[in-house]
């Protein structure tokens, strides 16, 4: 009753970020800022057109979530190699576009070899270390302060380049000890 006479209770947004990770420099390469009701899959198509058309993009990595048609077809369009897993219940696509080979190529090597030695196969575990990322991203604050919604990109915007900086002056080596 409280929503329908003074409106929506503004102090309880949800604000998604959405980020493009190098996996091999761990740079912030792109980014999106949505409210919750933008899913990831919409995303994507919108993160890589801010990567420079000149730079090669070699694989793009996600999580079940991306295998949609758009996504797909975002990152054929920059020549790229999809690592994303199909759902388990996923079908082969007509093979009208591009992009649907290469996601049916990913189904039937699915099927083949099974989960766990695709995730080995593909380099699909290298998906962790851009979570690693998000969580460090986090840790530079859950909550942002600016009330304005472009207010709110600029200050996640800072958040981000304070991280690519922290970043380039130096990342942990990781030895793995048997």
């Amino acid at each position: 009753m409280e929503d329908e006479k003074h409106g929506a209770d503004y102090r309880r947004q949800w604000r998604k970020v959405h980020l493009g990770i190098d996996a091999s420099t761990l740079q912030i390469r792109a980014m999106k800022v949505t409210d919750d009701s933008i899913g990831d899959a919409p995303a994507l198509p919108a993160l890589l057109p801010q990567i420079p058309a000149d730079e090669r993009i070699a694989n793009v990595s996600g999580d079940g979530a991306y295998d949609t048609k758009d996504c797909h077809e975002a990152i054929a369009l920059r020549s790229a190699h999809a690592i994303i897993p199909t759902r388990k219940i996923a079908k082969p696509w007509k093979t009208h576009r591009r992009s649907a080979q290469a996601r049916n190529e990913i189904l039937h090597t699915m099927r083949r070899l099974g989960w766990a030695i695709w995730k080995k196969w593909s380099g699909y575990h290298r998906r962790s270390l851009v979570e690693t990322k998000m969580r460090c991203f986090k840790l530079l604050g859950e909550r942002v302060m600016a009330r304005g919604f472009d207010r709110q990109v600029a200050e996640l915007q800072v958040r981000a380049a304070v991280l690519s900086r922290v970043t380039r002056l130096g990342t942990p080596v990781t030895v793995r000890v048997l």
